[in-house]
């Protein structure tokens, strides 16, 4: 996007974004619930891959400015626990894992949860959701802009890393049974 961008140009990103922050919110939902069965990591894989597109899309635009340059108030957002803890029980024995956060400033791996990590993903999500399902989607890009940069980024990328080398570990683990068998 260029920086000089017209309401059209972030009227079609906010619905493109909106198309994606909803496809997450159902696919962790859907998943929470026990869908995914053995198909849970890569199906949560697949989710977080999609709504990093989505991010990748808000960081390469321009920045978005609010023209009175405040936010205007949402309402509560929803109770996301019973995601969370239906994700905790879906990714028992993996849920934990290590991460360096910011690989410029952190020296140390901490620990993390993935089901906190992916929740935390969706609570920023369905925050500039909800602007946008109230027709304002200029607030609903500025905050999954910021949002992105901010917070939900960060814990969508560690989400992803510790998601591929789940699936990338138990691919190549078969693949060299394989051939050694």
């Amino acid at each position: 996007m260029s920086e000089a961008n017209s309401p059209q140009d972030w009227n079609v990103l906010a619905e493109r974004v909106a198309r994606h922050v909803e496809n997450y919110l159902n696919g962790l939902e859907a998943v929470a619930r026990g869908d995914g069965q053995e198909h849970t990591i890569p199906l949560l894989l697949l989710e977080v891959s999609q709504v990093i597109l989505a991010g990748a899309q808000l960081g390469a635009s321009a920045d978005v400015i609010l023209p009175d340059n405040w936010e205007p108030e949402v309402g509560p957002d929803p109770d996301l626990d019973a995601v969370r803890q239906g994700l905790a029980e879906r990714l028992a024995g993996l849920d934990e894992y290590v991460e360096v956060f910011d690989p410029y400033k952190d020296t140390e791996p901490t620990s993390y949860r993935l089901s906190d990590d992916l929740v935390d993903v969706a609570s920023d999500l369905v925050h500039g959701l909800r602007h946008y399902q109230q027709e304002r989607p200029l607030e609903a890009l500025w905050w999954w802009q910021y949002s992105y940069f901010n917070h939900w980024g960060n814990h969508a990328g560690a989400s992803l890393r510790a998601l591929h080398a789940v699936v990338a570990n138990a691919r190549l683990d078969v693949a060299h049974e394989t051939a050694t068998a």
